[in-house]
């Protein structure tokens, strides 16, 4: 397809004009679930009506992003178009050249007052090839209906390690991230040193020691969508995921379960762009970027799920839900009352350290 020319309208809805020879495909990957349903709503329905001639595959691989763009460079076969990942992976895939390097001056939309997208995004550009979206955060949600639990309810992070008070199963995501940042932390190291804790000699080690004190008691999920349905299910009593799955379980399901905030794992993310796409495609995919991060695009996003536009730009435009009517500011992991004690995640930490850290932790679960 070839795309002749762009249109930005007053709003920043960016069309393709007619007078293409065909329609294209453009796989776009991201994590399922509720996350997905919001950019479906808010950025790929509204791009296909204004551009009949460009459809969007979905893809919820976002998980397996790394090893499957490297497996797809290895063999010289880039299928996919737009990639959703997390900020880590993002510094990964641009330092090892899988991931295009962007423009934020051409390619991404300016805010609507004219101020640039660079300086609209700010500090959350951690790589010339990542395209900030969100602002989101790993917690905990727990069941409040646990008859064994005597009336208490988790307060801290911590009391996902008590056994005693607060029995039953937990659900963990199946990787280091968080769990050894989260373990450090509450076998006593103060969160503003996690890191140099977790890299000092011994480190990782103490940190595994801490999580075998529950292994017999957890869960472990790959997909986002796993811990809310574990929850609503009963099959775990507390569970780690995205504040967003956990606002979908208590406020659109109303399942009995509440978010616990402490120590909630702040985080990054956005799109990138496979290195190698061919030119049809990348113009493509370009437009549809452009008109995806722009100021009303990522403020629609919050209204179907509770994550943090990245735009500065964007943050005013943050209003109601659009099918619960509720206000969604006091829902976002960055409201003042949920950000009390938090996880600063070290994105250049964890992409200097990712594949060593993950061997051994895969290693530690398989024992």
């Amino acid at each position: 397809m070839k795309i002749d020319r762009l249109v930005i309208s007053s709003l920043g809805a960016l069309a393709v004009s007619a007078g293409s020879a065909a329609a294209i495909d453009l796989t776009v990957v991201s994590w399922g679930g509720a996350y997905s349903q919001s950019q479906i709503n808010a950025y790929h329905n509204p791009f296909m009506e204004l551009n009949s001639d460009v459809n969007i595959i979905h893809d919820e691989s976002a998980a397996e992003a790394v090893a499957k763009l490297r497996a797809m460079n290895e063999a010289g076969n880039i299928t996919w178009d737009l990639v959703d990942v997390v900020a880590s992976d993002a510094i990964r895939l641009c330092d090892e050249g899988l991931a295009m390097e962007i423009d934020f001056d051409t390619m991404i939309a300016p805010a609507p007052d004219g101020t640039s997208a660079r300086d609209d995004f700010g500090e959350l550009i951690v790589t010339d090839c990542f395209i900030p979206q969100i602002v989101y955060s790993t917690t905990f949600g727990y069941r409040t209906d646990v008859a064994e639990w005597g009336g208490r309810e988790p307060s801290t992070v911590c009391d996902v390690f008590d056994l005693e008070n607060f029995p039953g199963m937990r659900s963990l995501e199946k990787r280091p991230i968080n769990n050894v940042e989260w373990a450090l932390h509450c076998d006593g190291v103060p969160l503003g040193e996690i890191y140099d804790a977790l890299g000092a000699e011994g480190g990782l080690e103490r940190a595994l020691a801490k999580l075998d004190t529950i292994r017999d008691h957890v869960i472990w999920w790959s997909a986002g969508a796993d811990t809310p349905q574990l929850l609503a299910d009963g099959e775990v009593v507390m569970g780690s995921t995205y504040n967003g799955r956990l606002f979908s379980l208590i406020e659109e399901k109303g399942a009995p379960v509440k978010m616990l905030w402490d120590a909630q794992a702040f985080d990054l993310d956005g799109w990138i762009i496979p290195e190698g796409l061919p030119a049809d495609r990348l113009e493509a995919t370009l437009a549809l970027l452009r008109f995806a991060t722009d100021t009303q695009r990522l403020a629609d996003q919050s209204k179907y799920i509770s994550y943090g536009p990245a735009r500065k730009s964007s943050a005013p435009l943050v209003g109601m839900h659009i099918e619960l009517g509720i206000d969604m500011a006091p829902h976002m992991p960055t409201d003042p009352a949920n950000a009390e004690n938090t996880l600063i995640y070290d994105y250049r930490w964890w992409s200097d350290y990712r594949d060593d850290i993950d061997a051994k932790f895969q290693a530690w679960l398989a024992k």
